[in-house]
Order: structure tokens, then sequence, then C-alpha cells
């Protein structure tokens, strides 16, 4: 948490114009994003309220144990019948069938291996979810503008609740498309050892692939979701960084006793000026007038003076940035192996897909089914890659925000702080995919560029069969 300096040294909650535009401080950001995770069978051990009797504590952690396995058990067979079934398809030589069975078990075996991973991971995501909780800031340094993050909060919440259901609707429709239709069919084509359209089991196994498909779109869209979460929430600390940095000077001023008359002088300075009002200083939030005529009638006695309440805000300033650096680490060590397997599996599944929707057949539903799973593959990689470009170019605009205030005035007092704090954000925050490459846009580029050459020369492959068969 922040110093109560941080806030004007009034109150932690106070609120520096209405509450239409500086909203109080949301006590949990991930409530909607951990109910997903729990809902998906991705949290082995929830956090039960204590004051349920012990019995319904222990029934409901064996419960979400249980979910766990389940979820995760499904997964892996379904890989491997899809791996039987390719198996199969080999001897035959049909490039259509072998490619749409090996689409298939990747698939499965992805969404088995992320719901492995977030369930191993899930104590420690749970502990850092927590961290962020406890120390973010919701508005930034006390001055003459500042900066609010609840709009952030909201940006990600809407964006989870739409990922996931374009995933899931992705994969229920391609679920239930044989009952729509019709046909006494099952949505998934894969090798059983028993005949699974009998009459009396069908219903079972139609049961089993149809909850399989809400497998994999709930375990593609949790990953995805958590880490847009995570780096907009990470963008606007940032953002409420660089207004802190910004407003310096002026918060120095508000705290050591500035009259009302010098501080609006101020305030229409830094927020009407050209020089400090440039495009693209925020990549999320939006800067607003601060109600400076609540702020100095609240504000602490007796002043300190100028020199100290500018090292004390940029102190705070300095917390903050290593508040953000330490959650960027750990986001790092959090995606770092998920974003690996997932590039890896994007690569492959995007050139299968693209060779399947062209070289397959031309069924209505099937083409729609392909296009939906190829889209969805093609936001999610520009999710990862987008958020980590942006990253990586906002992390290290902390000098451009310090230069935009009255910087000169402190730099006497302040020259060697100021000097190691610029030195020590010129590092840009990256998340890399293993430790091999950065997650960003030229990444997004050499994806598509690996999946279109595997597609190439899967169709050379299938153009020198044909020949050979004519």
């Amino acid at each position: 948490m922040a110093s109560l300096q941080f806030h004007g040294g009034i109150d932690a909650n106070i609120g520096y114009d209405g509450w239409d535009k500086d909203l109080r401080r949301v006590p949990q950001l991930f409530g909607l994003q951990l109910k997903m995770q729990l809902l998906t069978g991705l949290m082995p051990t929830p956090q039960i309220p204590r004051h349920m009797p012990q019995w319904l504590q222990l029934g409901m952690s064996l419960l979400a144990r249980f979910h766990c396995l389940l979820v995760i058990f499904i997964g892996l067979h379904f890989g491997l019948l899809f791996s039987k079934s390719t198996l199969d398809a080999l001897p035959t030589g049909d490039l259509e069938n072998i490619t749409d069975a090996l689409t298939m078990a990747l698939i499965y075996f992805f969404a088995a291996y992320a719901c492995i991973y977030w369930c191993v991971r899930s104590k420690r995501l749970l502990s850092y979810l927590h961290f962020i909780n406890q120390q973010y800031r919701h508005h930034s340094l006390a001055g003459v503008s500042f900066v609010n993050c609840h709009a952030t909060y909201r940006w990600a919440n809407n964006f989870s609740a739409i990922w996931m259901g374009a995933c899931l609707a992705g994969v229920i429709l391609w679920g239930i498309t044989p009952l729509v239709l019709g046909h006494h069919a099952l949505p998934l084509k894969c090798w059983y050892p028993f005949d699974a359209l009998s009459g009396r089991i069908y219903p079972l196994v139609y049961a089993i692939q149809l909850y399989g498909q809400i497998i994999v779109g709930t375990s593609y869209g949790y990953g995805g979701l958590m880490f847009v979460t995570l780096s907009l929430l990470l963008l606007a600390q940032f953002d409420v960084l660089y207004c802190s940095l910004k407003n310096l000077d002026a918060h120095a001023r508000l705290l050591s006793g500035e009259s009302l008359m010098k501080l609006s002088a101020l305030q229409s300075e830094l927020l009407l000026d050209d020089a400090s009002c440039e495009l693209g200083q925020y990549a999320l939030l939006k800067e607003h007038a601060t109600d400076l005529q609540r702020l100095t009638c609240k504000r602490m006695r007796p002043f300190p003076s100028m020199q100290s309440a500018a090292h004390s805000g940029l102190v705070e300033c300095v917390r903050l940035h290593r508040f953000i650096l330490e959650c960027a680490a750990e986001l790092e060590q959090l995606f770092s192996p998920y974003c690996l397997c997932k590039s890896l599996q994007i690569t492959i599944l995007l050139c299968l897909l693209v060779f399947v929707g062209v070289s397959g057949s031309r069924e209505v539903v099937r083409v729609i089914n392909q296009l939906q799973y190829l889209g969805l593959t093609l936001f999610e990689l520009l999710m990862f890659t987008y958020c980590g470009e942006q990253l990586r170019r906002h992390s290290v605009r902390v000098g451009d925000a310090y230069f935009r205030g009255s910087w000169w005035i402190h730099a006497p007092q302040m020259r060697n702080d100021v000097l190691i704090f610029l030195a020590n954000s010129r590092r840009a925050v990256e998340i890399t995919a293993g430790k091999f490459y950065v997650m960003d846009v030229n990444r997004l580029r050499l994806v598509i560029t690996q999946a279109f050459s595997f597609l190439t020369l899967l169709q050379q492959l299938d153009a020198k069969k044909a020949a050979e068969e004519s």
C-alpha cells in the first residue's frame, strides 16, 4: 500500500475529484477471473470461507480436486483417442483425414497441458493476485492532475467475459451441430474400441464429447484472458506512475502549503500546455484535473518543506515502480513456459487448420467450424504478442514522464536519487516464451510465416500424392 502522503496526507480513500472521475479503490480486482478459474476446474485448492462448517469445507475441497482431475482426464483421453485415429489414418496416405485427426489431437493435448499447468500453478497465481490487490495504486500521486485505473478494471472484466464467451460459443457450436441437424452422429470423429453409435451408449458418449469441447474452450480462454487482464493492470499502473512523476513538483507545492491561485495556474500549465499534453503519454488511462479546492482545504498541517515533500514524493514513485517491476517479473515467471507451448501449438495449429480449410471438403458447417477455430487461434496469438509489445514499449518511458514536470526546480537536491531512478528504469519489461524469444509483434509475424511455410510443404506433399495416383 502507498503511504498516506501519496494521497495528499489526508485519507487513503480521498477522491481528487467527483466520484464519477476518481472512483474508490476496488478491494478485489480479480473476482470474475477467480470464479471462472474455479468453475472451469483449474483451481484445486479454492479459498473457502472459514466460517463454513469443517465438513463442508472438506467436501468442497475434495469436490474441487475431483473436478480438476476429471477435466485433465477427459482432455488426455481425447488426445489419446485422436492419436490412435491419426495412426490409423497414416497407412491410407489421406492427408485430409491425417490432418483432421492430428489437429484435434493437438488441441486436446494442449487443453490437458493447460489444465495441468494452471492447476499446478494455482497457489502461486493466487498469491500473485493477492499481492496485486494489496499493493496496487488506484489513482496517481496527489497533484494538480490525476489518473484513476478503475476503467482498466472494468475493461478487463468485459474482455474476460467476452473472450470466454467467444471461446465457449465456438466449441459448443461444433459440439451441438449433429443435434441441430438431426443427424445420428458424434461431433468428434475419433477412434473408439466399441460401437459409439449404438443406441444405449450413444447419449453418454455424446455428452462426454460435448463436455470435452467445453473443456477445450475454457482451457484456451482462461490463459488468454488472465494474461490480458494482468497486462492491462500493469499498463494502468505504469500510467499511474507517469502521471505521478509528471505531478511531482505539483505534489511538493500542494503539500508545502502553496496557495490555491498558484496551484490553479500550475494546473492550467500542465493540462493545457502543448509541451506537457502530447498525445500517447498514457497507454490506457485518461488524465483529469484535480479539485484543488477540496485538497487545499484538507491537506495536512504543519506543512512540510517543499524539498522534503518532493523527495518523499519521489520515494513513493520509486516504490510504485519497484512494485510494477516485481509484478512484471512474476508475470514473466508464470507465463513464460505457457507462452512457449502456446506459440508452438499455435504455429502447428494454424498450418493444419488452413490446410484442412483449403484442401478439405466444402461442407458449410465444416467450413464455419474451421473458420471459428482459425479466427480464435489468430486472435489469441494477437492477444499475447500485442500485450507483450505494449508492455515492452510503455515500460521505458519513465524519463519522458519525469521531464514533463518542473524537474529542474528540485534537480540540485535530488540529483543522485533521480539519476539512479532513471538509470534503473531503462530496462524494458519483456514477456518471453521459455526465455527463447520475446512475445511481441515480431513474434506474431514469425509465427504466421512459419505456419504458412509448413502449409506450403503440406500442399506440395498433397499435390505429389495426387500426381502419383493419377
